[in-house]
């Protein structure tokens, strides 16, 4: 027996909200109810408690997305599960194909070592303070980096601090003396011996990072990686990778060289050569590299956050690492998995075409304005019409708001709000923020915004 769910909107979304479903052909049968308010964004749960007389057999009850309000105590009240349905209706049949494929992204393979560059110039506190931030955006392991030529006296302490707190800990350095010092101090990983060094592998118990003796020198790896396979050590293998126009090209083949000849081995590739020395958004950066390191097997990255154009690094190679992850679970395609790595643009930016806008305004009876986009640009109507332009200054003496300042305030911030949407292609959502998925630090909304609306606005706080 199919499930059957009662779908609840208002008058001015009902027609819309049947011919969706109809197009659906869902496998699962549905009553459509209209509860008697004109804008399906105003309902409370609250009011479904008073209006609702009668859950037509129901399994379940679906509610616009924006609905406010407790709906488990509503789900208590009248027996049966109440869910937000998405906020905008062109996206239900991509929320009921996502209920029923929702992508896992608790789990991935490869290790975030996230290097704190300048810890020589930091305190211990400031390098403690460093690693929970790194940990709380993903990171597996913290990197202690060293400076050339640098005085490092805190290095042991250091070390000695995050191991006391928890963490794993690898110490980068080319000097023979801070590999040692690290070793002993109780890092897991050093970063990086060669064939000439492989003796402090010997000394210390930390986990060797393997670099070729020479810039792209796969015979010297080849040897250092038969010496410890024969010691019965464990290692992992970093053929490096170059930054662009710097032999990039060829240390992405180098890579595949090494898993061919090798497909057993730990691998790490340094993704920091690229997010940091390139000057383009790292999101779909971190996407790449780490499908490449998916394709690759490669199970251990080293990434940095020390340029401010690469400041959400470490974040946005968190969720790359799962999106990754699943696609290659899934044998699929890493598309319609999460949208966090899509910071500027999205995958339907536009839900309503301009003649469903017009057909929506011209529907309208009371003086609180909306505004949508479509491709052709910004729109905001009321009862008394429909305006619409790319610029939002255009739109301004239109409004006749010059002698309410709270309104006009209002509206200019989601006016401005929409045109960034329009210009991006991203979905603009009235009295919402625009999400940019990992670029933005997440923070609540916290100003009480109704005091810039009239009364019987449609505004509300974001929660």
């Amino acid at each position: 027996m199919s499930e059957h769910i009662l779908f609840l909107t208002g008058k001015l979304a009902e027609k819309q909200l049947r011919q969706i479903l109809q197009k659906m052909q869902p496998d699962f049968d549905y009553t459509v109810h209209q509860l008697g308010l004109k804008v399906a964004a105003l309902m409370t749960a609250d009011m479904i408690q008073r209006r609702l007389k009668d859950t037509f057999g129901a399994d379940r009850i679906l509610v616009p997305g924006r609905c406010r309000g407790d709906l488990e105590a509503l789900s208590e009240h009248l027996g049966l599960p109440v869910e937000r349905g998405p906020e905008e209706l062109k996206d239900l049949p991509q929320f009921f194909g996502q209920e029923a494929h929702k992508p896992d992204l608790s789990h991935y393979r490869v290790k975030i070592f996230a290097e704190i560059v300048e810890a020589p110039h930091i305190t211990v506190e400031q390098i403690l303070a460093r690693a929970r931030y790194y940990k709380n955006n993903g990171a597996d392991v913290i990197d202690i980096g060293t400076l050339p030529d640098t005085p490092f006296p805190h290095l042991q302490e250091a070390i000695q601090a995050l191991k006391g707190e928890g963490y794993r800990v690898s110490i980068d350095s080319l000097n023979d003396d801070d590999l040692l010092l690290g070793g002993r101090a109780g890092a897991d990983y050093l970063l990086s011996l060669h064939e000439s060094t492989l003796w402090i592998s010997e000394e210390v118990a930390a986990t060797p990072i393997l670099i070729p003796e020479r810039h792209g020198d796969l015979d010297s790896l080849d040897r250092s990686i038969d010496v410890l396979q024969r010691a019965g050590r464990s290692f992992i293998v970093d053929p490096i990778l170059d930054p662009l126009h710097f032999g990039f090209t060829d240390s992405i083949v180098r890579y595949q060289q090494v898993r061919s000849k090798h497909p057993d081995v730990a691998m790490m590739c340094g993704i920091g050569n690229i997010t940091e020395l390139t000057h383009a958004d790292t999101a779909g950066m971190n996407a790449l590299l780490l499908g490449i390191c998916s394709e690759l097997a490669i199970d251990h990255i080293l990434a940095t956050q020390v340029s401010q154009h690469a400041c959400r690094a470490i974040r946005e190679a968190d969720l790359a690492r799962r999106i990754m992850h699943a696609a290659k679970q899934n044998n699929s395609l890493p598309k319609h998995i999460d949208p966090g790595l899509m910071a500027l643009h999205e995958i339907a930016p536009f839900p309503y075409q301009l003649s469903e806008i017009q057909e929506l305004a011209a529907a309208i009876s009371d003086p609180s304005y909306r505004i949508q986009t479509s491709v052709e640009g910004v729109h905001i109507f009321n009862r008394d019409g429909l305006h619409s332009a790319t610029d939002p200054f255009d739109l301004f003496p239109r409004l006749q708001v010059e002698n309410d300042g709270g309104h006009a305030f209002y509206l200019g911030v989601e006016l401005a709000r929409a045109e960034i949407a329009w210009q991006l292609g991203k979905r603009f959502t009235q009295d919402q923020p625009l999400q940019w998925g990992c670029a933005t630090e997440h923070v609540e909304q916290t100003i009480d915004t109704h005091a810039f609306k009239p009364a019987g606005s449609t505004l509300r706080k974001k929660k």
